[in-house]
């Protein structure tokens, strides 16, 4: 019986596409049947492979939401929306939720953790804002919200900021996507002879 990576590679051609960069388009095509992701997939080696390590050395693993979570178990995740607080600060300044429970995170994981935003784009716009002003140094954003509004801009935006990046280029995304790249980087740390 055939197996569903070999149907993949029978199908898409990832052959070219360093070590890590293969294994994360290779597992969000394995995700969605949709070999299109090669084309739509934003990634750097030395980014992934400083988020692997990250994850390996038991770095925190911060999520905009729960079904990234859910996505990503049985890794433990922060939820930026679970924070305590998050209702109050959004009312308080007036933004929304996802971006409220990120800044309240972001207090929490300063420095060295792995950021993975997979539905809302005023997550990662929050990532950002704190990355710039020097709150937040992540060792890795996966910023792969979801969208017609607002998604495009802030993964390009994520492109310019220099940060240690894997986004979508479209607007396409989702927790289904961010939990891919995180679970294959995590994958590749196991196979490399680490034990999680």
């Amino acid at each position: 019986m055939t197996d569903q990576l070999s149907v993949l590679r029978s199908r898409v051609d990832t052959g070219h596409l360093p070590p890590l960069t293969r294994a994360v388009v290779e597992r969000v095509i394995l995700t969605t049947a949709d070999p299109t992701w090669l084309g739509d997939l934003v990634l750097d080696e030395a980014a992934l492979a400083a988020g692997r390590d990250a994850l390996g050395a038991g770095a925190p693993l911060v999520v905009d939401v729960r079904m990234l979570a859910a996505a990503v178990a049985p890794r433990e995740a922060v939820i930026g929306l679970d924070m305590p607080g998050v209702a109050e600060l959004a009312k308080a300044e007036g933004t929304t939720r996802s971006a409220a429970g990120i800044r309240l995170a972001a207090k929490a994981f300063p420095d060295g953790a792995v950021w993975a935003v997979g539905n809302a784009p005023t997550a990662l716009q929050e990532v950002l804002r704190l990355a710039a002003d020097g709150s937040l140094r992540p060792a890795l954003v996966v910023g792969i919200p979801v969208g017609f509004v607002g998604s495009v801009d802030a993964k390009a935006a994520l492109r310019r900021s220099g940060l240690p990046a894997a986004s979508s280029a479209t607007e396409r995304g989702g927790a289904a996507i961010a939990g891919s790249v995180v679970n294959a980087l995590v994958d590749a740390w196991q196979a490399d002879g680490h034990v999680r």
